[in-house]
């Protein structure tokens, strides 16, 4: 599972920097950089603050961080086969949720 770089994906395409995210969840921007990296595991806790921060559900970063040690070895074929696509489909729906959350406010009003 890499976390990390889903996070980092995820948080470019909103267009934050690291700093910014690190302000929006009151943690420092080496922490982000170390989680984005690798060499730090998030808490539960911080992964739901960070998804609160981004807009997305935390499905979204569980399953971008998939990789292929994840997934038991009888599924691995199918999983190489389609995750590509799978992928590139949850990274169009991102914005999607983004507005959706937005209308839903908007309408609420």
């Amino acid at each position: 599972m890499d976390i990390g770089t889903a996070i980092k994906t995820v948080r470019t395409l909103r267009g934050l920097k690291q700093t910014d995210l690190s302000i929006l969840i009151g943690i420092s921007q080496t922490s982000i950089s170390q989680i984005e990296n690798g060499y730090k595991k998030p808490k539960s806790s911080t992964i739901r603050k960070i998804c609160t921060a981004l807009e997305v559900p935390e499905v979204v970063i569980y399953v971008l961080g998939m990789q292929g040690e994840d997934v038991p070895e009888s599924k691995k074929a199918i999983f190489e086969l389609l995750w590509p696509a799978m992928q590139e489909l949850i990274l169009q729906l991102i914005p999607a949720i983004h507005n959706i959350r937005y209308l839903d406010e908007t309408l609420t009003l």
